[in-house]
């Protein structure tokens, strides 16, 4: 019994920990004072402010059409190349995967001046374009990652089976090989826009004038002190994103379930 309460002690003290300093950020994201160190009444005023902040807006709009664009297109490329790094022979599996590993071990500021030095090196200009292109890259490995998992859980016999049946080999694979992987995939999918979103010394090195997306404004902005509308827009971001993974919970759960009914 004793044991029991420890271990919820210790839990709580862990997720205490964790996101005392968020719910700090949120509580002072409603303070009518700019100073975060007296709490002067409750508002609605930052947020007002940051809708009407048009360069924040414009790195908002930035931001995330370059984690969209880069989530689907490294997803569709890294589940590509998880298959093939899948039905590759051991040696060359055992190659691939390790290639893989790099960049994801591979410090930030690394990957970001070499892709600028590349991006230089062809003469392309810096902008949207190199900054999607990098997102992309760093964002490949990630996926790889987190669909081998579902590939290796897989039967191996289900898309031959297919095929026995009479299914042509891409019939096969749609049908019957990507919905076993396909948690493997969002997964993918939901590590590589998060990263996205969250990413700086990359985009920092691959963007160009008048390009920013959020990380690069807000550390634009903190160099001149802590503004109460980046507590609003945190407040924002942190609740969409716990919102959608609440969102996939519930559908999983719901998916889930649907399988042991009809089991």
């Amino acid at each position: 019994m004793v044991e029991k309460w420890l271990k919820r002690i210790y839990a709580f003290l862990l997720y205490l920990f964790l996101y005392a300093p968020i719910i700090v950020l949120m509580v002072y994201s409603f303070n009518n004072s700019k100073s975060r160190g007296n709490w002067d009444g409750f508002t609605l005023k930052w947020y007002v402010e940051l809708f009407k902040d048009r360069q924040i807006m414009e790195a908002l709009y930035y931001t995330v059409l370059v984690a969209f664009l880069a989530s689907m297109i490294s997803t569709i490329i890294g589940t590509l190349a998880a298959i093939g790094i899948h039905n590759s022979g051991h040696l060359q599996k055992k190659i691939l995967l390790n290639l893989n590993y790099i960049p994801v071990l591979n410090p930030d500021i690394v990957t970001g001046v070499a892709l600028m030095t590349l991006f230089i090196f062809v003469g392309k200009k810096m902008g949207l374009v190199t900054m999607l292109l990098a997102h992309i890259t760093f964002n490949i490995p990630y996926v790889v990652l987190s669909v081998m998992p579902k590939l290796k859980q897989l039967n191996k016999h289900l898309g031959e089976a297919a095929m026995d049946l009479g299914a042509t080999p891409f019939y096969a694979f749609r049908k019957v090989v990507l919905p076993e992987i396909m948690p493997g995939i969002i997964s993918g999918a939901l590590i590589a826009f998060t990263m996205s979103i969250d990413d700086f010394v990359i985009s920092f090195f691959t963007t160009g004038s008048g390009v920013q997306n959020l990380s690069i404004k807000i550390f634009t902005m903190a160099r001149r002190g802590i503004n109460p509308k980046l507590n609003a827009l945190s407040t924002l971001m942190f609740l969409s994103v716990l919102i959608l993974l609440l969102m996939i919970n519930r559908k999983s759960s719901l998916e889930i379930k649907g399988k042991d009914d009809v089991a």
